[in-house]
């Protein structure tokens, strides 16, 4: 008898037919004779109606009682969700996170979980019911509720299938598989049986929107196999992400993907000095705000010119921070792009073969299309390019590398 964890996103919970097409994937992994722990996102789209509400009411809402509210919609969602598998006649109960025992840190709306205690929802299973367990939420050692951020039930479900020792997790999602490009943007995209680990991570962080990179940080730490599943065709089996010693073969390259979310900021004429990149980096970590492609060019007169790209949910306030940076090192100006994309090509195989960077640089000098900055690491190659040249240079790439399936593939995607 196996542990199988599940997990249902919102669009798969959307309303009580998708409640009821869920159960029946639910109902037919524990009629196989498995043990089954279930994590759901709240239904639809009442996350974003609850951030709305609450900006009616407050431009800057307190935290604190933003997980208060964020939090209740997979309340709803757990306990539908174990009435239809209750009325489908197998024995189900849901529970909150706070009842479960997921303990988090204590920082408000995007806290990470530190532990999870096992024994009551190991009680529940040992009792042959089904555990049907809130998504995205936590409580601190002295009781807060608290919430994980965005694309957090994937990482609920991650980190309980690995408190647990669950022989996988199935993410269920509206999606068929893992696709080497999005199929909504690159129609001849091809289905991907299986990935690793690292590649996933890669594409993940890039702009592959199907898991959440936290998520796949902690199946890849503790070794937990990751299945992504259509909720609308429960009988595919999509696509595997596992371990590096799984992988029986590694593509040069596995996947592409764009990053419209990305804003570029220079820093111009910055003196040449020793410790000055400190600075300015430093302050940006200091406040928690992430940088991502770095460049530096030398000018004369012993300045230099340095751009880095940000999420745009931080550029406000990244710009208040450096312009009290750019005073103290007498920097001479900012300048912000805010039309790039990020095109970024992924494969672990490209460690072992030259000219994989040659491969995309041609393929975007074919479409005619201007590199901005360039990035690289061992399975990861990303260029910023303008942002409406963004699916032409996905296209392009594509097709340089040869990934454009032959067969036709409907597209699975639900909106």
């Amino acid at each position: 008898m196996a542990l199988v964890v599940q997990k249902f996103g919102g669009t798969s919970v959307a309303d009580s037919t998708r409640i009821k097409n869920a159960a029946k994937a639910v109902i037919k992994e524990y009629r196989n004779g498995n043990k089954v722990v279930v994590v759901v996102s709240a239904m639809g789209k009442t996350t974003d109606y609850l951030v709305k509400l609450a900006g009616e009411i407050s431009p800057t809402p307190c935290t604190r009682e933003m997980d208060m509210l964020l939090s209740s919609g997979e309340q709803v969602s757990i306990s539908l969700l174990a009435m239809a598998i209750q009325e489908a006649g197998c024995p189900a109960v849901s529970m909150l996170a706070s009842q479960i025992g997921i303990i988090t840190e204590s920082v408000h709306s995007r806290a990470r979980i530190v532990d999870i205690k096992t024994d009551k929802i190991q009680k529940h299973l040992d009792a042959n019911k089904i555990v049907i367990a809130a998504g995205f939420q936590g409580i601190t050692p002295d009781g807060e509720i608290t919430t994980l951020g965005r694309g957090g039930s994937d990482t609920s479900a991650v980190a309980i299938a690995a408190a647990l020792k669950a022989q996988r997790c199935d993410i269920y999602t509206d999606v068929n598989a893992i696709y080497t490009a999005d199929p909504r943007i690159v129609p001849k995209a091809s289905r991907l049986d299986q990935v690793s680990y690292g590649e996933m991570l890669e594409l993940a962080r890039v702009g592959a929107k199907v898991l959440h990179p936290r998520s796949v940080e902690t199946a890849k730490q503790f070794k937990v196999p990751l299945r992504l599943r259509s909720s609308f065709n429960i009988e595919d089996p999509g696509t595997l992400v596992v371990g590096d010693e799984n992988m029986e073969i590694y593509r040069p390259v596995t996947g592409i993907a764009a990053d419209l979310k990305q804003v570029r900021i220079a820093i111009l004429k910055v003196p040449d000095k020793p410790g000055v990149a400190a600075r300015i980096f430093g302050t940006l970590s200091e406040n928690n705000i992430s940088v991502d492609m770095i460049i530096q060019s030398m000018e004369e007169d012993e300045v230099n010119n340095i751009a880095f790209t940000v999420h745009e949910n931080d550029l406000n306030n990244a710009i208040s921070v450096l312009e009290r940076v750019r005073q103290e090192i007498k920097a001479a100006e900012i300048v912000v792009d805010n039309n790039i994309a990020k095109v970024s090509l992924v494969g672990a195989g490209m460690v072992d073969r030259p000219g994989v960077a040659a491969g995309m640089f041609d393929a975007l000098s074919e479409a005619g299309i201007n590199i901005k900055m360039i990035s690289t690491s061992e399975i990861k190659i990303s260029c910023l390019v303008a942002k409406e040249k963004a699916e032409e240079a996905l296209k392009s790439i594509h097709k340089k590398f040869d990934l454009d399936t032959k067969d036709q593939h409907p597209n699975e995607i639900i909106n």
